[in-house]
C-alpha cells in the first residue's frame, strides 16, 4: 500500500501546519520550511495554497488521495454546505474519535491501535480504521490496549475531550453524543480552498 513510512513531522514541516497535536510538531522549529534558513524559494500560486490546504487535511487525518476524493465525493452528495460535511466525516472516522478521546497521543497510534484488533465498536470487534461511528455509538478497548491507552492520558495532562464525545475514564469507553459541529474541530483548515482544488 502507498502509505507515508517516513518521518512525521516532515510532514508538518511540508504544509507549515501542525498535523498532530504533540509538542514536536506544535514546536515554532517544526513549523519552519525545510533547508538550512528555512527558506522557501518562492511564494506560492493559488494552485499551490489550494494544494497545500488539501495535502494538510489529508496529513491531518492519515488519507490517501483516492480515500479522501471518496470522502469529498460523500460530502458533496449530503445535504448541507460540503466542506462542513467532509469535516464531519473525517471526523466520526474511528481512529479518529480514539485520538480526540485522548487514548492515543496521534492519529498513527490511534489507526494501530484499531487494525491490531484492540478496539471494539458496539461490543463487535472492528479493526477498520475509517469506520465511521454514529450518535448513540460506544467504543471500547481490550485489555492489553488499555494500559497503552493509561500512558496517552497521562501523556496528555490537561487534554479536554470535545463535547460530542463522552469519556468513561475509569472505564476507558467512548460514547458518541452528537455530530460533530464545525466549531468543535481543533484544526483550522479552509475548506473551500480544498472544495475549488477539485473543480
Amino acid at each position: 500500500m502507498a502509505r507515508y513510512t517516513g518521518p512525521k513531522l516532515k510532514l508538518s514541516r511540508r504544509v507549515g501546519a501542525p498535523i498532530a497535536d504533540s509538542p514536536k510538531h506544535t514546536s515554532k522549529r517544526a513549523l519552519t520550511f525545510p533547508g538550512m534558513h528555512g527558506y522557501r524559494g518562492r511564494r506560492l500560486r493559488d494552485y499551490g495554497v489550494r494544494m497545500n490546504e488539501k495535502q494538510k487535511l489529508k496529513y491531518h487525518y492519515s488519507v490517501l488521495e483516492k480515500q479522501f476524493r471518496r470522502y469529498l465525493e460523500h460530502a458533496g452528495s449530503m445535504p448541507g454546505n460540503t466542506g462542513d460535511m467532509l469535516l464531519q466525516l473525517m471526523e466520526r472516522r474511528l481512529d479518529n474519535v480514539i485520538r480526540r478521546a485522548g487514548l492515543s497521543r496521534t492519529i498513527w497510534g490511534a489507526r494501530q491501535m484499531v487494525a491490531h484488533g484492540h478496539v471494539f465498536l458496539n461490543g463487535r470487534k472492528t479493526d477498520r480504521p475509517s469506520a465511521q461511528v454514529h450518535v448513540g455509538d460506544v467504543i471500547s478497548l481490550k485489555p492489553k490496549a488499555q494500559k497503552l491507552a493509561k500512558e496517552a492520558m497521562e501523556s496528555l495532562a490537561g487534554f479536554e475531550v470535545p463535547g460530542w464525545i463522552e469519556l468513561n475514564p475509569s472505564e476507558l469507553t467512548i460514547k458518541i453524543l452528537a455530530v460533530p459541529a464545525t466549531d468543535q474541530i481543533p484544526f483550522d483548515v479552509n475548506t473551500n480552498l480544498i472544495i475549488e482544488f477539485y473543480r
